[in-house]
């Protein structure tokens, strides 16, 4: 069994027997009934992310995640054969983010160590192998042709100049640059007041803008030289930020959005939350607006991908994204003014969004196509800036993400999957589109990719009309029922797909939903409101979260559709989840026992009072000046609260969460468990020192995973009809 540091509380039964199940599991793949692959063998695949390209030539890198060592890979056209740069050997918890080849392609850069998915605390050290000192979050910086890494500092947000010789990055509240070889030691070059950040270097890599965050305001600056006072841009009370470079480096755009305060607003109410774009000129500071969102909850700042994702293009065309018809499209407008014009029409939406090196194209992932699945994948889509000719470059079966141009057009990376076959580098040739995978001999001769089954589209309506998609795993014959699992995404602000996920917290998922199918299990991955995929009205519905829970009727939905299924057992439907998945588990536990038999919780949030600061005690300027609706709204978050529905809660659960968790407290875990104590109901833990929310240690996630389908095979003891082994 693992060598893993936890605590375990169990009430019933015996902690040998469940760590005993565990072991089985991860050692055998056996329990109840022969399977068809084991958990080990479905983790193994490796999975790579932060993929980028030098802005000349035809250098790529990415990150490749194999068992929790995380390395840097390049590789280089035409030929494109992937090489390891980097040789980290440990199963240590230090993601690699930030990824970037220097202009000329000489030099990576890169950020190692801390958890940059997370809420807060995203750059503190990550010590999951309880070291009595954490490691540090460390810049580095390797020759592309090989060598060791050098650190330039402890930071983050490096972003090389154009020149390729010098690092700007983030360290306390400062913005500091050091020599991209590290030949020197690195220097603090601003450190005025506020938090300063996203700095961007001009094209002629001699200044840098940056944002100064000030509380309720923030200001766009621009540094020249440690001489030189730096240049505000149109500085007011409203909050500035992300600016970007004309090609010229006479300019700049940057969003605008009003200051913090106010006079309270309501709290059950949606409102539109305006934003404008600005443009500046760089010497002088001067100002004025480009464009203005409409007041309304279409035309609010995005919340997809990117935000607004705001980008200079060539021609003297701005783009960026925005809802304004109900869908996160892309638009632009000239530089002197006028209307937007949509440049991707259509019921899908856009997301990781990176201009074309001479700016005259975007490329895009979007779930688009001509199949009526695509809408729950994610293809390659390119179009010019300056008219609408939106063009699928990667149609098909099969999925692809966050892509990007080589530096000298040839090619066109990105990231492919399919529903067998697990992600891996792919460069499609921009003259003929012909595809080269790579990496492919990094995934371990026995993955399972020929046992694992293809996902069914199942679209089902909620008691209110709202249709819901889901993905249905049924590995199992006809003719003998057998028990369900629902499986509950996180985020919310996410979309399980037809296939392997681009995030390595969903891709652990959909391997661990392809493992319960392979044991017999039917598995019903559900797509509830709130998520993205399927336009505004779907991902910001009335009455979500804390203001109603209006999603947890789409899971009631699942399970009564899940239930009528002639292979499925109707007294045996589980349910699993993790953060907002966890939330909607315990939700479900809580209101229906009678229709959920079992749940894993994975750090899920349990009281959104104590999540989201509603039981702080009043300060004296909130007892005159709060909203209109403030204790209705707490009322409505603590009736939304699975803690509220505590006394109906009868099935059983297994509860997991790591005490580092930097996006749900884990206070939350540790008052569930006092009322569930308190109401007798049973249940099991598994803490996880030191891990964050995660799990960015591999064996840990394994862990997870396996306590997961031991917990559901104890609680269903049945005589599960699998593929043989």
């Amino acid at each position: 069994m693992l060598s893993i540091p936890t605590r375990f509380r169990m009430i019933t039964p015996s902690l040998f027997r469940f760590e005993l199940l565990i072991s089985l599991l991860l050692r055998t793949g056996t329990l109840f009934a022969q399977t068809g692959f084991t958990l080990d063998q479905v983790k193994s695949y490796p999975f790579p992310n932060e993929l980028t390209a030098s802005a000349g030539g035809s250098r790529i890198a990415w990150a490749l995640n194999e068992r929790g060592r995380r390395n840097v890979w390049v590789a280089e056209g035409p030929e494109f054969r992937p090489r390891q740069l980097t040789h980290y050997a440990a199963d240590d918890g230090q993601e690699i983010t930030a990824l970037q080849i220097s202009p000329d392609g000489k030099r990576v850069v890169f950020v190692r160590g801390g958890d940059f998915g997370s809420n807060w605390d995203d750059a503190n050290p990550v010590n999951v192998l309880s070291r009595p000192t954490p490691p540090k979050v460390q810049i580095l910086s390797v020759p592309f042709d090989g060598g060791t890494p050098k650190a330039l500092g402890e930071g983050v947000e490096p972003v090389i100049s154009p020149t390729s010789e010098r690092v700007a990055f983030i360290k306390a509240k400062g913005i500091w640059i050091a020599p991209i070889d590290g030949s020197s030691a690195a220097k603090k070059i601003i450190a005025v007041n506020g938090a300063n950040e996203s700095p961007e270097w001009s094209p002629d890599g001699k200044r840098l803008a940056f944002v100064s965050v000030r509380g309720d305001h923030s200001f766009v600056g621009v540094y020249a030289d440690s001489n030189t006072s730096i240049v505000w841009i149109a500085p007011t009370t409203n909050r500035d930020d992300s600016p970007r470079w004309s090609p010229d480096g006479n300019r700049l755009v940057f969003i605008r959005r009003p200051g913090a305060g106010g006079v309270p607003e309501p709290l059950l109410e949606q409102r539109p939350s305006p934003w404008a774009i600005w443009i500046a000129e760089t010497t002088t500071g001067e100002a004025r607006p480009l464009w203005k969102s409409p007041v309304t909850l279409p035309g609010s700042l995005p919340s997809t991908h990117g935000g607004a994702n705001l980008k200079y293009a060539a021609g003297g065309r701005v783009t960026f994204l925005a809802t304004l018809d109900g869908w996160p499209h892309l638009y632009s407008l000239p530089d002197d003014g006028g209307e937007p014009l949509l440049l991707t029409p259509g019921n899908y939406m856009a997301e990781y969004v990176r201009l074309s090196p001479d700016r005259r194209f975007l490329v895009f992932a979007g779930n688009a196509g001509s199949d009526p699945n695509d809408i729950d994948r994610r293809h390659i889509v390119r179009v010019p800036v300056d008219r609408v000719a939106p063009e699928v470059l990667t149609p098909g079966t099969d999925l692809e993400w966050t892509p990007v141009f080589t530096g000298d057009g040839s090619a066109l990376a990105f990231i492919g999957a399919s529903a067998q076959r697990p992600p891996v580098p792919t460069v499609m040739a921009t003259n003929d589109k012909s595809l080269r995978r790579l990496g492919e001999d990094r995934i371990p001769a026995d993955f399972p990719s020929a046992q694992l089954v293809t996902p069914k589209q199942i679209i089902l309506k909620a008691p209110d009309g709202m249709k819901v998609h889901a993905q249905l795993f049924d590995a199992g014959p006809g003719g003998k029922r057998r028990p369900a699992i629902i499986y509950v995404h996180g985020g919310p602000r996410r979309q399980m797909l037809l296939g392997w996920h681009y995030s390595d917290y969903y891709a652990n998922a959909y391997a661990l939903n392809q493992y319960l199918a392979s044991r017999g299990y039917v598995v019903l991955s559900v797509n509830y409101r709130l998520g993205i995929g399927y336009g505004r009205e779907f991902m910001h519905p009335p009455g979500g979260g804390a203001q109603g829970a209006a999603e947890y009727q789409d899971i009631k939905a699942a399970a009564e559709w899940l239930r009528a299924q002639p292979q499925v057992d109707r007294t045996r439907v589980g349910i699993y989840g993790g953060s907002y998945g966890g939330f909607l588990t315990a939700l479900s536990l809580a209101r229906n026992s009678d229709l959920f038999a079992a749940g894993v919780d994975i750090h899920g949030v349990h009281d959104w009072g104590r999540q989201g600061g509603l039981t702080t005690p009043l300060t004296f300027r909130d007892r005159y000046d709060r909203a209109p609706d403030a204790e209705r709204a707490a009322e409505i978050a603590w009736k939304s609260s699975p803690v509220s529905a505590v006394s109906t809660w009868k099935s059983p659960v297994l509860l997991l969460h790591a005490d580092d968790d930097r996006n749900v407290r884990f206070s939350q875990t540790v008052d569930l468990v006092r009322r569930l104590t308190a109401a007798g109901v049973r249940h099991e833990e598994i803490v996880i020192p030191d891990d964050t929310h995660h799990f960015m240690r591999h064996a840990n996630q394994v862990r997870v995973d396996a306590a997961t389908a031991a917990f559901f095979d104890r609680e269903f003891r049945s005589d599960l009809v699998t593929a043989p082994r």
